[in-house]
């Protein structure tokens, strides 16, 4: 399938075109099956939507080739950087805070890896993310981090997450949902590093959990329930295009519509809006990933649609998409 022709089969103008969004979670890699760089992300941000200001997440690019096999991905931060400093200079959504990849079972000795980062960042770098995502089938294919089961237990990822949080740096949880009790233990273990919840918890609907979203909700939802109860804890909403979640939005003739899409997701974001709060969550694109399911207006009118739906207020909706994301992130607007 081409995708490109896909995504262009539904064409929508937004929903809402001034309201202002910060976009906390999008990608930026040059490799041999495709590129997505500034470019292309300003495509995105800019076709008809008001985002303003956006965070890179880690995913492998732009590593250095040589030195330490710890260090190397310090280059991924020296590598945004410069796609962030010429987002400045343009206009467009400015990249405005980069997340990075720093191997937290090196304990303490992270600290290392971590100072490095803030520094070849230029006052952009926050925190990290070091995906634990991994499932028990063999259906399922575990994240790039190539993690074992029960990560967040271990004592020496624990020894370098309690680093990270006194450094004054964020973390940001990329599991799968059967996993989310794991995170639970671990923010009530160590509270004092500032954690988010990517993709709405990743709850899966491919494999053994193909066609059974209620039993699948029936797992998360109380995890994310008693997730809730820290406070330092907030929730992407999001991730929503992924094909990995199993409801099909890939597999359509046409690219679906925001209707199509908030149909199919509205219950499960106005539970987990509902279980934070609108100040505990922020609306992410996870672009190029989610450009799987849809294209970027189509997505955050969808976000739009469901708002206009759960009648939140104009504070709730400022900081469903803008504000926590520039608070957890401490970026200035």
């Amino acid at each position: 399938m081409d995708k490109t022709a896909w995504l262009a089969s539904t064409k929508e103008e937004p929903v809402d075109p001034l309201e202002e969004i910060v976009d906390p979670h999008h990608h930026l890699w040059d490799f041999p099956t495709g590129t997505y760089l500034l470019p292309e992300l300003h495509d995105d941000t800019g076709s008809g939507h008001n985002v303003t200001q956006t965070v890179f997440i880690e995913c492998g690019a732009g590593y250095r080739a040589e030195g330490p096999e710890y260090l190397r991905s310090v280059g991924e931060i020296e590598f945004v950087r410069a796609q962030a400093e010429l987002s400045a200079r343009q206009e467009g959504a400015e990249i405005a805070a980069i997340v990075g990849f720093a191997d937290l079972t090196r304990g303490e000795a992270v600290e290392e890896v971590l100072a490095a980062q803030e520094n070849a960042g230029g006052g952009r770098f926050r925190g990290i993310r070091h995906a634990s995502a991994w499932d028990q089938s063999d259906e399922i294919r575990e994240s790039h981090t190539k993690p074992p089961a029960g990560l967040l237990g271990h004592d020496n990822f624990r020894a370098g997450f309690a680093t990270l949080g006194r450094m004054g740096f964020t973390f940001d949880a990329w599991m799968f949902h059967p996993q989310v009790e794991e995170l639970v233990e671990l923010v009530a273990a160590l509270p004092e590093t500032p954690v988010v919840l990517d993709h709405l918890g990743g709850p899966l609907g491919i494999g053994p959990y193909a066609g059974n979203r209620d039993e699948v909700r029936s797992t998360l939802r109380p995890a994310l329930e008693a997730l809730a109860q820290h406070e330092q804890v907030v929730v992407k909403v999001g991730g929503i295009g992924m094909s990995i979640y199993g409801v099909g939005l890939n597999r359509l003739p046409e690219a679906p519509t925001s209707e199509h899409v908030a149909n199919v997701w509205s219950e499960d974001i106005r539970h987990c809006v509902d279980t934070f709060g609108p100040e505990r969550c922020m609306f992410e694109s996870n672009f190029p990933v989610d450009r799987q399911g849809c294209s970027y207006t189509v997505l955050f009118n969808a976000f739009q649609r469901i708002a206009d739906q759960a009648g939140w207020s104009a504070l709730e909706r400022s900081q469903l998409f803008s504000g926590t994301a520039r608070r957890f992130y401490r970026i200035e607007p």
